[in-house]
């Protein structure tokens, strides 16, 4: 069981906060020589009297707060290259646990995985350093978001693959922990990364941008390619990124399908059909019954979004042809290819906000996200209580019914609201994003911890492993590994690349 953090007003007593450590000398040391490379104010330190959310502020998912010493808040790479060659000096200066824009809610947030680190805020860089529409790819820091890209790329042939997450999270942070995007995989967007190694070395890695040169953006290169190493990773500090930017559809529509709980394997299988035979494209989704509220669904029923793009004749005739065979199979209660173009449709402004997603514009207002979360983004981390669990499923109506099957136990084990939501990532493979809401006292918050470690322990007795892990569970790396001579690998690559651990093992040690 996980130890909470918080509680509301009135509620039973906190746990006692650790106090955090008062440091080695050595600590002192580099926070002091820390300070002089980027200025006392971008340096926030503990005290050995502080209360360890402090620092970092609460996190939406009432994780235990690590004891942190210190935050540091670069404002550009080259600071960041000087206080990784600072901590890389000597083991006893501790670890650098680096984040983004810190809002990975419902996995830890701005929390480390373990205790007794220097949180590495990479926020403050934040520029778009390069913008190619022709070829189709920008140079961006961590700390730029999906909404202030996809503002620089309104009226433009390119799009950013944005999430349903707020406007302002971190588009470099999301792809470097394999989120998923609206139109594919984030890993996929990223062709090219700027790493700062332990010791300070400073690597480009994939395809970059130079000047004169004319090759198109190829990630891969010539003989092993190191970038996926960097993919939740602790070989590295990623201060720069390209990422692909897609080209914009001429035309888009999301096609609406409803079904009942008892025909979902059948109509799993009809979704899989439709996508292994290209009818639809991007990332179609299914919403269980509580998922599926958020966007119109019908009491009760799955709700399916099925994106077409591309000319639009093209779109009129994949919708015609998706729409003619949901009707045709008899599985579906409702069929809908109009309601984002229908003003007069009681779900209009909701599907709206859906087609323009998928058309590379974030819901900038966040209308949808305030609507899921009951507050705004910056309210979460302090307002919200919000649990992840990410697993895979084979795309089959069998592992989606099994999994739906494993999420009612949970529900009914633990009364604790689940919704899963099934991102259709190819014709075999589904990422199944499983949300926890419940409320910020302790009885509700125990048994959402406790909803997540049955999640953990069923799914991977079923078969279906996630592949993102929140900071309380970073012990079952070894656990999931397919072969554990694959994770000794990485560690003998961590061993060379930073022999003092300059940078924290995080939630994929």
């Amino acid at each position: 069981m996980s130890e909470l953090s918080a509680v509301v007003d009135g509620g039973p007593a906190a746990v006692p906060p650790r106090l955090p450590s008062p440091g080695t000398a050595a600590r002192r040391d580099a926070l002091d020589a820390a300070a002089r490379i980027l200025g006392e104010e971008r340096v926030l330190r503990a005290e050995s009297d502080a209360d360890p959310t402090r620092l970092l502020g609460p996190n939406a998912s009432l994780f235990r707060s690590r004891r942190v010493a210190a935050v540091l808040r670069p404002a550009t790479a080259e600071q960041v290259r000087a206080v990784m060659e600072l901590f890389s000096r000597d083991s006893a200066s501790g670890s650098l646990h680096v984040i983004s824009t810190g809002r990975n809610w419902g996995l830890g947030s701005r929390e480390p995985a373990q205790d007794d680190v220097v949180v590495l805020d990479l926020g403050g860089l934040d520029r778009v350093r390069e913008l190619d529409l022709e070829a189709g790819w920008a140079v961006v820091e961590p700390g730029v978001t999906q909404g202030h890209l996809s503002r620089l790329l309104a009226h433009t042939p390119r799009m950013v693959n944005v999430t349903v997450s707020a406007a302002a999270t971190s588009i470099l942070g999301n792809a470097l922990d394999r989120g998923v995007g609206l139109r594919g995989q984030r890993t996929d967007d990223l062709a090219g990364l700027e790493v700062v190694l332990p010791g300070g070395d400073k690597v480009r890695v994939g395809w970059w941008p130079s000047s004169g040169r004319t090759a198109p953006v190829y990630p891969h290169g010539l003989g092993p390619s190191p970038l996926p190493l960097f993919v939740q990773s602790d070989l590295g500090a990623v201060t720069a990124a390209v990422i692909r930017l897609p080209a914009r559809p001429e035309a888009l529509r999301v096609v609406r399908l409803g079904f009942p709980a008892a025909v979902l394997a059948e109509a799993t299988d009809a979704v899989r059909r439709w996508v292994a035979q290209g009818l639809t494209r991007g990332v179609p989704r299914i919403y269980d019954p509580a998922a599926g509220l958020s966007y119109g669904g019908t009491e009760g029923e799955f709700l399916v979004h099925l994106p077409v793009d591309g000319t639009p004749e093209a779109v009129e005739a994949l919708t015609g042809i998706l729409t003619a065979e949901a009707a045709r199979s008899g599985l579906f209660t409702q069929v809908s290819a109009t309601d984002a173009t229908d003003p007069a449709h009681p779900h209009h402004e909701v599907a709206r906000l859906v087609e323009r997603g998928y058309a590379g514009d974030p819901d900038i207002a966040d209308v949808l996200f305030r609507a899921k979360m009951g507050v705004p983004a910056d309210k979460v981390d302090a307002e919200a209580g919000f649990l992840f669990f990410l697993p895979l499923l084979p795309f089959t109506g069998k592992a989606v019914s099994h999994a739906d099957r494993l999420l009612r136990e949970t529900a009914a084990a633990t009364g604790v609201r689940l919704s899963a939501t099934l991102h259709l990532l190819a014709p075999d493979l589904i990422d199944c994003v499983v949300a926890m809401k419940f409320s910020r006292e302790r009885d509700a918050a125990e048994r959402a911890h406790h909803a997540l470690d049955l999640l953990h322990t069923s799914f991977a007795d079923a078969g279906f492993a996630p592949y993102r892990l929140d900071i309380d569970h970073a012990h079952r790396r070894d656990a999931l590994a397919v072969d554990p001579g694959a994770v000794a690998l990485t560690r003998r690559l961590k061993a060379v690349l930073d022999p003092n651990n300059a940078i924290a093992p995080g939630r994929y040690r």
